[in-house]
């Protein structure tokens, strides 16, 4: 014959389960505590988060020391500047550097304000989101990489130790660093300002379209130089280091330079 349980044998054996979970409930919440807390060496992290009314067409600034910087463009009227604060020694140096923004109707300022004298081991990662026609007056950090997205527009664009890139973009934007590459992608090219994309220690690529219309200027002194768009008018000086020329009928001055490192003029397609 079939042997059945008795109703007391059941809840005996739920009761039992039931015991067992609470004894392992300490422990389960013990480890939530522990990836929970503030990793001891690692340091800890603030977030700004902040939006700022700005119409198509205004100015942005952002001056940065320690982090990078990216910047991307969308179809709305107003900067989100989102930033994190991540210090090396704890919460104490995280509140010493200090966000400062200026917003006003036709410009947003960002300033990253670093205690004077010793200083402060923090670095502040800033993703901007700007209206994707702006005039991008000056985008600097001095240790990170600066990087620009979807962008339609003009603008500087300055690190010290770290990549420049301009990517997605249209208009005429000037890129310098030191140590690090620039590499510039331009779907259209705009008129205005001389524009400049330069590093010391690193490569540089620049995309053009082909209707592209500029005079050029480049200065190339331990690399090699290749393109991909007919240089016209071209004339070498110092061993074929400097070259002058013309893309197109010529246009606007770009200067393109490095030290240490290689020079590419590539196609770029148009939109």
């Amino acid at each position: 014959m079939k042997k059945t349980k008795s109703p007391g044998s059941n809840l005996r054996n739920d009761s039992n389960r039931g015991k067992g979970v609470r004894a392992l409930l300490p422990f389960a919440l013990a480890a939530i505590v522990i990836l929970l807390a503030p990793r001891c060496g690692f340091g800890s992290d603030q977030v700004f988060d902040q939006s700022y009314p700005l119409h198509s067409g205004g100015i942005f600034l952002l001056e940065n020391v320690n982090g990078s910087v990216e910047v991307d463009g969308w179809n709305r009227d107003e900067v989100e500047v989102r930033a994190v604060k991540v210090a090396a020694k704890g919460t104490g140096d995280a509140s010493q550097v200090q966000i400062e923004v200026e917003s006003q109707p036709k410009q947003v300022l960002v300033h990253t304000r670093y205690p004077k004298g010793e200083g402060a081991d923090v670095a502040v990662e800033y993703h901007i989101y700007v209206p994707s026609k702006i005039l991008l007056s000056n985008v600097e950090t001095v240790n990170g990489s600066v990087r620009v997205h979807g962008v339609d527009g003009s603008g500087a664009l300055h690190s010290v130790n770290g990549n420049v890139e301009v990517i997605k973009s249209a208009g005429r934007f000037s890129a310098k660093t030191t140590n690090g590459n620039v590499r510039v992608e331009l779907s259209q090219l705009g008129d205005g300002a001389p524009m400049n994309v330069e590093t010391v220690n690193g490569s540089v690529v620049l995309g053009l379209p082909s209707s592209a219309r500029a005079n050029l200027n480049i200065l190339n002194l331990n690399g090699d130089f290749s393109s991909e768009l007919p240089v016209t008018s071209a004339t070498t000086f110092s061993g074929a280091r400097v070259l002058r020329g013309k893309l197109g009928m010529g246009g606007g001055e770009i200067s393109v330079r490095t030290i240490n490192g290689t020079i590419r003029l590539v196609r770029q397609p148009s939109v």
